[in-house]
């Protein structure tokens, strides 16, 4: 077990399961090892179901059938029996969950009618499942393409852990995405016959959505590249996904059109309740595969090797964010409120639009494109991001984010609608001072 070249017989197996599919051939030296134990998790769900006399096999301790509970704890979380509050939950999350989000994206994507996929995955937040996509699919000599600029946490995961190269394509050129430099750079990475790719949309920092037309060349371009032969892995970043603002934008996530385009291509949605349900702390989210042409046992396969990288690093996901979401989601307030916070960033949103529309002749800001999500960012002409930042923080009490050298990143979504034009004339003027020393 010393030789870190050392494959278990079970991931071998796993292998051979995936070897004719595109994701046998994508997967890291570490995504080859990988696999899920036949031990004490596999061993509990088989004596849950066929040992009625009784379960000696988890390590919680029980009395007549339910976990022991502090009461303390139970007073903290009324709604919940104690199984639901403190006990273990499936690696790979609440089953009953797991077929709600299921429903859920296939309501929400009806473009993936007739598509198989798989049963999406629950893992503790979706910067874990960027985290476990690395590590299942990214060597050192590997590039993942990005728009740019990115969300940081993107180089975090990519570079620094994995030690692949996160290689950003440019996003926008005369104020709508850049299709011709989205297609060079996939082109030039086909020649290597494999394209890693990630895609977020709403996008973080720029707070940008494909429109309907942008979306179809986008899926076209990945399209003709894996009919040219070229591997491709998609994943799709679905964090701020709905949060549209404008009537133009793609409704649909890129998976459906991605999840059944090609047998070339492997699409991964990665999303979940943070953002849609307004559950940032909850930290839960999901991963779902889709290729045309994988069949059931090669998706099976995949969905162990994932499992595997789950159980060696947090076991499972939090029991109590599993059980409170699934009440969540099924309450018959839910879907009321979520329509109510939505315009209310929508509102925000509209604040920020007319003040950027109204002050597109600065010199020294420039907006990126923005339709949707939480953000929107600012380039500067002549000043420091950075500077401008520390300005506006030490000398006005307002807080922004430099994404790099040029860029400003602005929340309005946690910015009080009254306080937004106030805000965003702080940022303008602030930024003239600076143009001005």
């Amino acid at each position: 077990m010393s030789n870190s070249q050392h494959i278990h017989p079970l991931a071998q197996e796993l292998n051979t399961i995936l070897a004719p599919c595109i994701a046998g051939r994508l997967l890291s030296e570490l995504g080859s090892r990988l696999y899920f134990p036949k031990g004490i998790i596999a061993q509990s769900a088989e004596a849950k179901k066929y040992g009625k006399t009784a379960n000696a096999t988890i390590g919680m301790a029980v009395n007549h059938g339910q976990p022991l509970i502090l009461s303390a704890l139970q007073d903290q979380l009324p709604s919940l029996s104690p199984g639901e509050a403190v006990g273990y939950a499936p690696t790979a999350g609440n089953p009953e969950l797991c077929q709600v989000w299921l429903d859920s994206i296939y309501e929400k994507n009806p473009s993936l009618k007739g598509s198989q996929i798989t049963m999406p995955i629950l893992v503790p937040g979706l910067t874990a499942g960027l985290f476990y996509l690395a590590d299942m699919f990214l060597d050192d000599d590997s590039v993942l393409l990005t728009g740019a600029p990115a969300w940081d946490n993107y180089v975090l995961i990519a570079e620094t852990r994995r030690n692949a190269t996160l290689k950003g394509f440019s996003m926008f050129k005369d104020g709508k995405f850049d299709i011709s430099g989205f297609g060079e750079a996939v082109r030039e990475q086909a020649k290597t016959g494999t394209v890693r790719m990630l895609l977020n949309f709403p996008q973080n920092p720029s707070g940008y959505t494909p429109t309907k037309t942008e979306a179809a060349e986008i899926v076209k371009i990945i399209t003709e590249t894996a009919e040219d032969g070229a591997d491709v892995l998609v994943w799709c970043d679905d964090a701020y996904f709905d949060l549209d603002y404008e009537n133009d934008i793609e409704p649909q996530s890129l998976f459906a059109y991605l999840a059944n385009a090609h047998e070339r291509v492997l699409a991964v949605k990665i999303d979940g309740p943070t953002k849609e349900d307004y559950v940032w702390g909850l930290r839960t989210g999901f991963l779902t595969f889709g290729s045309k042409g994988m069949n059931k046992e090669q998706y099976d396969a995949l969905i162990k090797k994932f499992t595997g990288a789950i159980r060696c690093s947090v076991s499972c996901t939090a029991t109590p964010s599993q059980s409170l979401l699934l009440k969540t989601i099924s309450d018959s307030r839910t879907e009321q409120e979520k329509k109510a916070f939505k315009e209310l960033l929508k509102e925000r949103y509209q604040v920020v639009r007319k003040f950027i529309d109204s002050h597109k002749d600065s010199t020294v800001l420039e907006a990126l494109p923005f339709n949707s999500g939480y953000f929107m960012s600012i380039k500067c002409k002549g000043i420091a991001a950075e500077e401008l930042r520390q300005k506006l923080l030490h000398e006005h009490g307002i807080g922004t984010v430099s994404i790099d050298e040029r860029h400003l990143r602005v929340a309005f979504s946690s910015v009080d609608t009254e306080k937004i034009e106030m805000v965003y004339n702080t940022i303008f003027s602030t930024a003239e001072e600076l143009r001005k020393k």
